[in-house]
């Protein structure tokens, strides 16, 4: 990139050195960050204060739809030109009014420190003949705001730690197709603790190393459609070949250098590859495959965490014609999305014949400016699993907090059967969300059950809509459990609701929305003993426990469950009552018989 004016490229060897560092004694913990993509330039202030940092608590956002790639290629025509790509006048003008307007609202509006405004660019300005008249510019609008360039490999990095940041830990290929072009890498969370825990903390860390390994490529949706759309045969031909040839590539690359990608792909009894994709162009894919999902309507809009199968996935060609053939709005689509959708279809396309026995697919909120936020946490933070930041009912007050919660974890947890085992089961203790789930049992205690039950569906899909750690199959869980807990009295309008979001949990687990109900109802009868959320040590323990036990008929398993309850909490109490809590699991559906018993503790 030549260039008349010093500017500031930032690579993995000068990271730290160019970005500012997190710190718990920062005065502020608002961090405002600026991502010059191709398609279009986003704005957003985020909350990093502890002990809450892993959440990425973004306070606002807004996004400027200005298209750097289009700029670019209008001057010189032809998306696969060889000739010089400079930026118009106005195109300059307004992208430095723009970030001028956004480090207002950042320093002005809500007290950002300048020096924790950061603001990066990506392809477009690295091929941009006169990038440097762009930086002047911005300098002459806002004097302090210094414009970051990103190397290839650093944006390979920010965008595949920013989806990765989305989940508690992860093994699989890393996709980010934006207007300019399309990154993958590898990343195992597993392999990598493995690692650390064995050697100690290597000089490279797993995020540097897969950006390392990653690669590049110069076949962006926008760039792409352009080809598509004005080039001849010859030429559209030419380009989709060098995109198979160079998917290929990155992907055996990967493969040679990260051992358990190899095994996967060698050993041929293993389920296949799991795939994460960002950028806008994936998630227009994405928001193509929601619509066009069995579940309708799909019941929860984010498409953070949205998951296919590879089935599902491959099916481009008939994609491709619902795009077609579609005349209202698909929501997620602009209308640009939609009218690059063939590109984002060939990038698909080469994908697929890259990876051998894609497994799952799942599709990621994060991206560049979230990776970029991660980037500057300590790796015991960033690390962390940030579902044990969700919950903190006693607002860190108390300092028996912590065993109370954990009280209520295992006092619902003994309701359950022992053989059931809890790794991995699709309810909210094997999902790792028992002390969130714990922490909204005595919210909204004011308010009329069935008010609470329709809210409890609501906020599973809407609350926290960018929340790591919680997946689709999560927040339908969540949102089905505390359903149960207030009664599951719920009007017409939110029964589809209801219905999809089981639909949702079924088809990870048959018997999972049996247990949510399950939990659910005995969460109520624990309420109904401890009125309130718990103030004292083993308040819980002392008024309420659970013994279960499971045999399998001739028909049906059954569930025994004994209430044992002290004899000051049930005063007063008709103990039918606690069983009548539980009489939508107690009827014999589901090929499962629940009895109820209660005793004296």
């Amino acid at each position: 990139m030549e260039m008349d004016l010093p500017v500031d490229i930032v690579t993995l060897e000068n990271l730290e050195q160019s970005m500012p560092r997190w710190s718990p004694a920062n005065s502020s913990h608002l961090y405002a960050l600026v991502d010059m993509g191709s398609n279009g330039i986003r704005f957003s202030i985020s909350d990093l204060s502890p002990p809450r940092a892993r959440l990425l608590s973004c306070v606002y956002r807004e996004r400027a739809a200005i298209s750097l790639f289009d700029a670019l290629n209008g001057s010189s025509g032809d998306a696969g030109s060889n000739g010089p790509l400079t930026f118009p006048p106005e195109t300059i003008k307004l992208v430095s009014q723009t970030l001028a307007r956004f480090r207002a609202i950042a320093v002005d509006d809500y007290g950002v420190p300048p020096s924790q405004v950061t603001v990066f660019a990506t392809e477009a300005m690295r091929r941009a003949q006169n990038a440097a008249s762009m930086l002047e510019a911005i300098r002459a609008e806002a004097p302090d705001l210094v414009v970051h360039i990103l190397a290839p490999h650093v944006e390979i990095l920010f965008g595949s730690v920013g989806a990765r940041s989305g989940f508690v830990d992860v093994k699989g290929l890393f996709l980010d197709l934006g207007g300019g072009s399309v990154q993958m890498t590898y990343m195992d969370t597993y392999a990598a603790k493995v690692q650390s825990q064995r050697d100690g903390e290597s000089e490279a860390s797993y995020e540097v190393t897969a950006a390392l390994a990653g690669q590049s490529l110069p076949f962006g949706a926008a760039r792409l459609i352009r080809v598509l759309e004005s080039a001849g045969f010859e030429v559209q031909s030419t380009e989709k070949q060098k995109l198979h040839s160079g998917m290929c590539e990155a992907f055996e690359r990967l493969r040679a250098k990260f051992p358990t990608l190899a095994a996967t792909v060698a050993e041929p009894n293993t389920s296949g590859i799991d795939i994460y994709l960002c950028g806008g162009g994936f998630r227009g894919y994405g928001s193509m495959l929601m619509h066009d999902d069995p579940i309708k309507p799909y019941p929860i809009p984010a498409i953070g965490s949205y998951t296919v199968s590879g089935e599902a996935f491959v099916r481009t060609k008939h994609l491709l014609k619902v795009n077609d053939s579609y005349d209202g709005k698909i929501f997620g689509m602009s209308k640009r999305r939609r009218s690059q959708f063939p590109a984002i279809v060939a990038v698909v396309d080469a994908l697929i014949a890259a990876v051998p026995r894609i497994r799952y697919v799942t599709f990621c909120a994060g991206g560049n400016r979230e990776g970029a936020l991660v980037m500057k946490l300590p790796r015991e933070i960033r690390e962390s699993n940030p579902l044990t930041h969700l919950a903190d009912p006693y607002h860190g007050q108390e300092e028996a907090a912590e065993q109370r919660g954990q009280d209520i974890v295992a006092t619902l947890v003994s309701a359950l059967p022992a053989s059931m085992g809890l790794a991995g089961a699709v309810n909210v203790f094997g999902l790792q969300l028992g002390d969130f789930y714990a922490s909204q049992i005595w919210t909204r205690n004011g308010e009329d059950a069935s008010a609470n039950a329709a809210a409890a569906l609501h906020d599973a899909i809407m609350q926290n809509p960018s929340c790591p750690g919680l997946t689709h199959l999560s927040r339908a869980i969540l949102g089905l459990t505390l359903c149960s807990r207030w009664g599951a009295d719920i009007g017409p309008i939110d029964a589809e609701l209801h219905r999809n979001l089981q639909a949702l949990v079924t088809a990870a687990d048959p018997d999972a929305v049996f247990w949510a109900e399950y939990i659910g109802v005995v969460t109520a009868a624990l309420a109904k003993v401890v009125t309130t959320r718990p103030r004292t040590k083993d308040a819980i323990l002392n008024s309420i426990r659970f013994k279960s036990s499971v045999e399998q008929g001739k028909k049906k398993l059954k569930i025994h469950l004994d209430i044992c309850v002290s004899e000051a909490s049930i005063r007063g109490h008709n103990p039918q009552h606690l069983i009548d809590i539980l009489g939508s699991v107690t009827k014999g559906k589901d090929n499962k018989k629940v009895t109820v018993t209660i005793s004296q503790l």
